[in-house]
C-alpha cells in the first residue's frame, strides 16, 4: 500500500517507521500549513471543527502525493470525531480519490473490528511476528519523543538561550528517528535527555506553572495551537500537558484508565459528555490541587464536549481559587491575537501570585 497517516506533533517519527517496516510505502503527511487548512476549509463541511478542516486538507496533499490508503483512529461516545474516518473517505471519494479508509477503533470497545484492520496493514507484506518487533521500536520512540517533550517543557523557561534549548531538542528527535531497535531507542533517548539537560539554565528563576488542558488534537498538534507551549515557554512559563500519546494510548485503547481523573470531575461533572469534557474538569481540578498557577483549556470552535466544560470551569475557580482561560480555535484564529491573549494571562496570574507571595 501506498499509505499516509494524519500528522500530529511528532508521533509522525513512530508512525513512519511501523509502517515502513511493515512493508509499506509511507506517503509522509506533510507537516501542516495554512495550505493545509486552506485546503481543509474548501473541502469541509462549513460547520466542521478545525481538527476535521486540518485532517481533510492533510489528506488532499497526501492523495495528491500518491496515497492510495489512508490509516486513522476511530471513536466511540458523543463526540463526533468518531464519525470523521467515514466522512473524509466519502468526501474524498466524491472528489474522485477512490482511497482506501483503515479506521483503527479502540480495540477495547471493537476487538473484532480493530482486528481486521490491524490485519489488513500487517498481511500480506508482512508478518506477526515482524508486527510485534517493529511495534515495540515504534512504541518505544513513542515513549522516547513524550520524555524529550516533557522536559523540553521543564527546561525551556529556565534556559538562558531559549533558541539553544530548541534546537537542542530538535536534535533529539533526530536521534529518535535514526535508531532502528528498541536498545537503540533508548541510547538515543538517553543521548538527547542528557544534551538537553547540559544547556545552561537559571536555577534562581522561579516560573508560572499552567497546565494545558482541552481537546486532544488541538492540545498535540503545534500548527493548531499557533505552538503555545513553546510561546508560553519562551515567556518563562512552566507548562504541564495533561495529554501525551502515549498515555492516551495506554488509557483509551489498551486498559480502562483516567478513573482517578474522572472521580476528581464527579463533584462537578458525575457523567462523560465525549470527548475530553469531563477529563478537562478533572485535570483542572488535579492542577488546582497540585498548586499550578493557572490551566489554559484549549478546544476546536463548536466542540460540545469542550463547551460544557468552559461553562464549568467559573465553578471550580470559585471554589479552588485557579483562574482557567479558555481559548476555542478556528480557521480565522490569529497568532498575534493568541499572544496577546496570552500576555493578558500571565499578568493576571503574575499580580496573583505577588498578592500571595504578600501576605
Amino acid at each position: 500500500m501506498k499509505i499516509s497517516f494524519p500528522y500530529m506533533g511528532t508521533s509522525h517519527i513512530a508512525i513512519s517507521y511501523l509502517l515502513e517496516n511493515l512493508g509499506h510505502e509511507v506517503i509522509y503527511p506533510p507537516k501542516p500549513t495554512k495550505k493545509t487548512l486552506s485546503l481543509g476549509v474548501q473541502h469541509s463541511p462549513e460547520f466542521a471543527c478545525l481538527p476535521f478542516k486540518i485532517l481533510m486538507g492533510t489528506y488532499l496533499e497526501a492523495v495528491e502525493a500518491g496515497a492510495d490508503s489512508l490509516t486513522t483512529s476511530g471513536g466511540f461516545g458523543p463526540c463526533r470525531a468518531g464519525y470523521y474516518g467515514e466522512l473524509h473517505k466519502r468526501i474524498l471519494h466524491d472528489m474522485g480519490y477512490p482511497v482506501k479508509m483503515l479506521v483503527l477503533e479502540p480495540p477495547l470497545m471493537a476487538p473484532l473490528t480493530f482486528y481486521r484492520n490491524v490485519k489488513s496493514l500487517v498481511r500480506p507484506t508482512s508478518s506477526w511476528t515482524n508486527f510485534y518487533r517493529v511495534f515495540r521500536v515504534a512504541w518505544e520512540k513513542l515513549r522516547a519523543l513524550d520524555e524529550l517533550e516533557g522536559l523540553l517543557h521543564e527546561l525551556r523557561p529556565l534556559a538562558v538561550s531559549k533558541q539553544q534549548i530548541t534546537k537542542t531538542y530538535e536534535r533529539g528527535l533526530g536521534y529518535i528517528d535514526d535508531a532502528g531497535s528498541v536498545s537503540k531507542v533508548l541510547e538515543a533517548k538517553d543521548a538527547a535527555l542528557q544534551d538537553m539537560r547540559a544547556v545552561p539554565v537559571d536555577e534562581t528563576f522561579t516560573p508560572l506553572k499552567i497546565g494545558i488542558i482541552g481537546e486532544i488534537y488541538v492540545v498535540l498538534e503545534p500548527f493548531v495551537n499557533h505552538d503555545i507551549e513553546k510561546m508560553l515557554g519562551d515567556m518563562g512559563v512552566y507548562v504541564h500537558r495533561s495529554i501525551f500519546l502515549t498515555n492516551w494510548t495506554k488509557d483509551n485503547a489498551v486498559s480502562n484508565g483516567e478513573k482517578d481523573i474522572r472521580a476528581m470531575a464527579v463533584p462537578y461533572l458525575n457523567q462523560l459528555v465525549g470527548g475530553h469534557g469531563q477529563n478537562s474538569i478533572g485535570e483542572t481540578v488535579i492542577y488546582a490541587n497540585k498548586g499550578f498557577d493557572g490551566v489554559i483549556q484549549l478546544a476546536p470552535f463548536t466542540c460540545i464536549p469542550e463547551i460544557v466544560a468552559k461553562s464549568i470551569m467559573p465553578t471550580i475557580t470559585r471554589d479552588k481559587g485557579i483562574p482557567v482561560m479558555t481559548l476555542f480555535l478556528d480557521e480565522q484564529t490569529g497568532r498575534a491575537g493568541v499572544e496577546t491573549r496570552m500576555e493578558a494571562f500571565l499578568d493576571l496570574l503574575k499580580e496573583k501570585r505577588n498578592k500571595q507571595e504578600a501576605i
